[in-house]
């Protein structure tokens, strides 16, 4: 029986569990963890996550205000390196709008209007081996030596089960997470499908598991943003995986630019990957990937 799922439905699961106002003690657990905060009420943060922007068709799975604080979360589950100019821009959107609707900030005004903290989060959980916190500079990216006017660190946070322990410990709904992919992927080495797997691992989880019941309830949905994710990471390993080999012969950049053009083209279409996701793949901007995508319609 196949399943009933809303196939308009494009939001990565670990935005369903965290970026969810009706999860909101979840999203505060989780900030409390990687802050060592005690805060107590959900009802502190004020969610603020771009969900559709006009510009560049971006969105980022959770975006909110907390303490005086805009936290950026984002999750990968492949590395990207690249992630401190998505955040760049992720971040220049959000400060935007918080500057439009916060009638209180001034920006003609001799005084210096204070404005939240950024703190930029990546959560990985791809299946490269990389440690439990690394570092991502905007500045590595620039090639000259003059110092740059604008920094942005991304800290790049590995849930993979078995990583970051004592995070795990401090935030149950994030530990329960990374149970429930381990063990998706554990049952999809086993030649099961991806629902039953899925099935699988939701029936693992603990009695007592503080995403459980929420899961079971949106099970369609859950199945699938779990097909929608996995087709996305194994296109993009076998894309780079086959501009390796086709850089062999004809040289590297040339393969990744032209020889998967057409896979990335229907992903964007599909609505599987993002007109940024899919330019970095192919080395182009995003207006050159866009008038590809014109060439080819």
């Amino acid at each position: 029986m196949p399943m009933a799922a809303n196939r308009e439905y494009k939001d990565r699961l670990f935005k369903f569990i965290f970026g969810n106002p009706e999860n909101k003690e979840w999203t505060l657990s989780l900030y409390n963890a990687i802050n060592g905060s005690q805060y107590t009420n959900p009802d502190d943060i004020q969610l603020n996550t771009i969900e559709n922007a006009v510009y560049m068709r971006m969105k980022n799975d959770v975006s909110f205000l907390m303490a005086d604080t805009l936290n950026l979360y984002e999750q990968q589950a492949s590395f990207n390196p690249n992630m401190p100019m998505r955040f760049l821009i992720y971040a220049g959107m959000v400060y935007g709008r918080y500057v439009e609707e916060n009638h209180n900030y001034r920006r003609y005004s001799s005084k210096q209007q204070k404005a939240p903290t950024p703190k930029c989060i990546c959560f990985y959980n791809g299946q490269e081996d990389k440690e439990d916190r690394l570092v991502l500079r905007l500045s590595d990216a620039f090639d000259t030596e003059v110092p740059a006017d604008i920094e942005v660190n991304v800290t790049m946070i590995n849930i993979n089960y078995g990583h970051n322990s004592e995070l795990m410990k401090g935030c149950r709904p994030l530990e329960d997470y990374a149970k429930f992919v381990e063990s998706v992927r554990i049952h999809r080495k086993k030649v099961v499908t991806l629902e039953e797997a899925v099935d699988a691992a939701i029936s693992e989880l603990e009695s007592d598991s503080s995403i459980k019941a929420f899961l079971m309830a949106h099970k369609a949905e859950v199945k699938f943003m779990c097909i929608t994710e996995y087709d996305e990471e194994r296109t993009i390993a076998e894309f780079r995986e086959e501009g390796k080999e086709e850089g062999r012969a004809e040289g590297l950049e040339e393969g990744r630019a032209e020889g998967g053009l057409d896979m990335l083209v229907n992903l964007v279409k599909k609505g599987l990957l993002t007109l940024t996701q899919a330019a970095d793949e192919a080395h182009m901007t995003v207006p050159e990937f866009q008038a590809q995508m014109g060439a080819q319609a």
